[in-house]
């Protein structure tokens, strides 16, 4: 287990490396989020909307015709695709809204890469009545139009970004200086478990639902604990939200896959943990992607929602302890999943969570006999385009 040694860091990771007119904002949402957490009445609101209008628990799935495929003994799906707006982001998106409203901010802003995040920023905000703006970058814009014309159709402003590499990274920058300017009015809500405290925490803790329904339900399934926890990751809340209730299980392995790319050797992916070194990056002290000089470098994934150039702090402390195993897989490797996932078991995900995917042979190497839980983070709607582009399908 990591302990941390002061609020907001985990080991070396973490804390709040923020301009001094930011101090007092997170200050503020620190004292709100906990405030929050101990109040039954807020707590009872999410837990209703989430029931109600999430639709929570999303279900466990048995996969036993991809389990054969992989060469396992059985493998079981968490099914955050069938959440409501098809990812897990909406968990995050929901109980954060409720937060921005309950400390009187009117004004939210977000960042995106696959767009999911923003799709779910919007429909929170249209739940609950709050202006939304959303920052993504100009080459996701291009390559996830559908969810551009989400946003939009639920009342949300898209703001692109031609910065940079033009990507999630950028579309981060953008919304922390619009938080910056306009702070008093505006909530930022980002997401993934990464930026300064207390972000990682407050995403953790809104995304731990995944991971207590899925210990429950494999519970109830399998009768007993897996012996394999695997999910994607790029800046890393669904993986954390799924590890959470796991990580105290020693019989447990829990696996963590970043976007490879085209390779590690190549330089053009986008894995943090396998490939990165301890810097600063979006206020926080992490494992990232930087040249000698310290500069971030530019990333790549076939999947938006992992073209991030660092991860969250938890996830570099996890890595650094060993209680975490942290791989890659290449884009060929997620796209032969995705379409393998699909062919298996009429279940297309996300190309995120393909990634995830991708590693079960691997697993299956180490003893097929094992029980593996894999989190599915989103649905693959949103990624048609890219594979019919670049996929085994072409």
């Amino acid at each position: 287990m990591i302990t941390k040694t002061r609020p907001g860091r985990y080991g070396e990771f973490g804390g709040q490396y923020l301009p001094e007119t930011l101090m007092p904002a997170v200050a503020e949402l620190e004292a709100a989020w906990l405030e929050a957490r101990a109040d039954a009445e807020f707590q009872a609101e999410l837990a209703r909307v989430l029931r109600d209008w999430v639709g929570r628990p999303t279900p466990l799935t048995d996969a036993p015709r991809l389990a054969t495929a992989v060469g396992l003994a059985r493998v079981l799906l968490k099914r955050e695709d069938l959440a409501h707006t098809g990812a897990h982001k909406i968990n995050s998106a929901v109980g954060q809204a409720l937060l921005a409203k309950r400390m009187g901010k009117r004004r939210i802003v977000a960042e995106t890469g696959a767009g999911q995040h923003g799709v779910a920023s919007a429909a929170a905000c249209a739940l609950l009545g709050l202006e939304c703006v959303v920052y993504m970058g100009s080459v996701d814009v291009r390559r996830q139009q559908a969810n551009v014309f989400r946003m939009k159709l639920l009342g949300a402003e898209v703001r692109e970004v031609d910065a940079g590499s033009r990507t999630l990274k950028d579309a981060v920058n953008e919304a922390i200086r619009d938080w910056v300017t306009n702070v008093r009015t505006t909530y930022y809500l980002l997401g993934s478990a990464i930026g300064p405290h207390p972000y990682p925490a407050i995403v953790r803790d809104f995304q731990a639902v995944i991971g207590r329904e899925a210990r429950e339900q494999t519970l109830a399934m399998v009768d007993g604990l897996p012996d394999v926890v695997v999910a994607c990751v790029g800046g890393g809340s669904n993986a954390i939200g799924i590890f959470s209730a796991f990580l105290d299980d020693e019989s447990v392995k829990l696996v963590g896959v970043e976007a490879g790319g085209e390779g590690i050797a190549s330089g053009k992916h986008a894995a943090s943990i396998v490939g990165g070194t301890v810097g600063i990056l979006h206020g926080s002290r992490t494992l990232v992607l930087q040249d000698d000089q310290g500069q971030i470098r530019e990333t790549h994934s076939v999947s938006a929602g992992l073209d991030y150039p660092g991860v969250g702090p938890e996830h570099a402390a996890l890595a650094q302890a060993g209680r975490v195993r942290y791989v890659a897989r290449t884009d060929r490797e997620a796209l032969d999943a995705f379409a393998l996932l699909s062919r298996s078991e009429g279940i297309i995900p996300a190309l995120e969570p393909a990634h995830a995917i991708a590693e079960l042979p691997a697993i299956a190497r180490e003893g097929a006999e094992q029980t593996v839980l894999v989190c599915l983070s989103g649905r693959g709607d949103k990624d048609l385009e890219i594979v019919m582009r670049e996929g085994p399908f072409r």
